[in-house]
């Protein structure tokens, strides 16, 4: 869809959305690793594809989104949520 085909209100919504993109990933981020923590078989498979998706839009190095998508420990995986939140990650 073109911006022509969105109302103006519509507009401000979209790009506000993605003005705040950052700080929604991170948050996204932070919820996988509880569900991590809880979740087991395929639904964790699926977490796991959506950690590695947000931490690439993150732009998280890709040497760190393999070591954390390697272990498969959602441990590993809050330690790159606590760096996001103390600002040692971009």
């Amino acid at each position: 869809m073109a911006a022509k085909d969105f109302s103006r209100h519509q507009q401000g919504i979209i790009k506000r959305y993605y003005d705040n993109r950052e700080s929604i990933d991170g948050e996204r981020l932070s919820e996988l690793v509880t569900n991590l923590y809880l979740s087991e078989g395929k639904k964790q498979e699926k977490f796991w594809k959506t950690a590695e998706d947000i931490m690439t839009r993150l732009k998280i190095p890709p040497e760190r989104v393999r070591h954390v998508m390697a272990s498969a420990d959602p441990a590993i995986l809050a330690e790159v949520v606590k760096d996001l939140q103390s600002g040692a990650l971009p």
